[in-house]
């Protein structure tokens, strides 16, 4: 791993903790957001940007990690260490079973079955609501949200652990895509049948994508749910499966740190944009086909293609 790649993510992470002391109120918690959801756009990454597998249903993976956390915590009060493990399970075992299962068709077939999968943890969570309370979802206590002792309803507290995770969840996926197994992933999403050819396992390879992908935007919304207080069914809509693919394409789908530039610039489009007007969403469209005309390879991507084509 380079030094120069190391400084450069190194060094936003540095900028985001200085941004902790600098920031007003509504910023600093807008930014502990947006590294949250940064992390679930970079599950996503792992799958589309270098396995080149296009899924429409990650938010079930999200939501697995969110009410496989949530559950146990405010029903069982298992403490939140606990419960966040039990979210991390809960996205884990769903990828894999979803991976088994959705890796035997591809393509279009592909983004089909994992819709299906999406709308059937979607609608699970709506019939069993008494226990999830559906739309309405279940508030956590301050008292249940207490994480090795820390209190993650404290705002500079809650921002300081939604920088850890974003730090290792961006370390992490850096030194995968850097390992032997992250190239052949880079080998599939280029030409799958050619890897094939070389001798590498493909299925077992894709099936590796799926869950580690999963496990990621799992702890992405097991995160959320600690540090926000709230857990409920809207982030298993359709809605949070393609959100993760716009940040990624606006970021930079293939690249480590385009994820992030693509939550934080749909974040605040649309921030800005409700401000000005009822619909707002018409400016964020208008904008989001702007850039992606005259920036085709997102924020990241093109930066790259620029100017420093060692972004990885």
């Amino acid at each position: 791993m380079t030094a120069r790649v190391l400084a450069l993510h190194g060094g936003l992470i540095a900028v985001l903790l200085a941004l902790h002391f600098l920031l007003p109120a509504y910023h600093h918690g807008n930014l502990a957001r947006v590294m949250v959801l940064a992390c679930y756009a970079i599950g996503y990454n792992v799958l589309f940007g270098y396995t080149g597998l296009l899924s429409l249903g990650h938010a079930m993976f999200f939501a697995a990690g969110m009410y496989g956390m949530g559950l146990p915590l405010h029903f069982l009060g298992i403490g939140a260490e606990l419960a966040f493990l039990a979210g991390l399970l809960s996205a884990a075992a769903l990828a894999l079973v979803v991976g088994l299962l959705a890796l035997r068709t591809a393509g279009v077939a592909f983004m089909i079955v994992t819709l299906m999968f999406s709308e059937a943890v979607y609608l699970t969570i709506l019939l069993a609501g008494k226990w999830t309370r559906g739309d309405e979802g279940v508030v956590l206590e301050r008292a249940e949200r207490v994480f090795f002792g820390l209190d993650l309803s404290d705002p500079d507290i809650r921002y300081l652990a939604a920088l850890a995770l974003f730090a290792l969840c961006l370390f992490l996926t850096l030194w995968l895509v850097r390992q032997p197994a992250g190239r052949v992933l880079i080998a599939i999403r280029e030409n799958d049948e050619r890897a094939r050819l070389l001798g590498y396992d493909i299925f077992r390879h894709k099936l590796a994508a799926v869950v580690i992908s999963g496990t990621i935007s799992g702890a992405a919304g097991a995160a959320y749910g600690l540090l926000f207080g709230y857990v409920g069914a809207t982030f298993a809509e359709v809605q949070y499966s393609i959100f993760p693919l716009l940040w990624v394409l606006l970021g930079g789908a293939g690249t480590i740190i385009g994820p992030f530039f693509g939550v934080l610039f749909m974040f605040y489009l649309i921030d800005l944009s409700s401000g000005i007007t009822s619909a707002y969403m018409l400016i964020a469209g208008i904008a989001l086909v702007l850039l992606t005309l005259f920036a085709p390879q997102g924020l990241a991507g093109e930066l790259r293609r620029r100017r420093m084509r060692w972004l990885p």
